[in-house]
């Protein structure tokens, strides 16, 4: 298996717990300069320490970064490697597999 692959599939694996996926979708939103914890902490409506034990899994597989500016802890997404995932994903969209016996799709045209 590659590196990669496995890459991918820890992340997606992260992803894939809803309150890492809210996490996610606030990172989003929030854009490059990122969120600071306690807002996401009060969007999302849960304890600090639970919050802290996503957030660690997330940045453990490159999904998020962390910055403290004085007292605050923002959280930001890490755009290029979510873009790197997404790419992976895509990469091979619509090539039909080598030995395919049903006609090709056009859903990347």
């Amino acid at each position: 298996m590659s590196l990669e692959l496995e890459q991918a599939a820890a992340q997606l694996a992260e992803l894939g717990h809803p309150t890492r996926l809210g996490i996610f979708r606030i990172l989003v939103r929030a854009g490059h300069q990122g969120v600071a914890v306690g807002e996401i902490q009060q969007a999302l409506d849960i304890p600090n320490s639970t919050l802290s034990h996503h957030l660690s899994r997330m940045t453990k597989v490159g999904l998020m970064a962390q910055r403290r500016d004085g007292r605050t802890l923002y959280c930001s997404l890490l755009f290029n490697n979510v873009e790197t995932l997404l790419a992976f994903l895509y990469d091979e969209c619509c090539l039909g597999l080598p030995s395919a016996t049903v006609p090709q799709s056009s859903c990347c045209d």
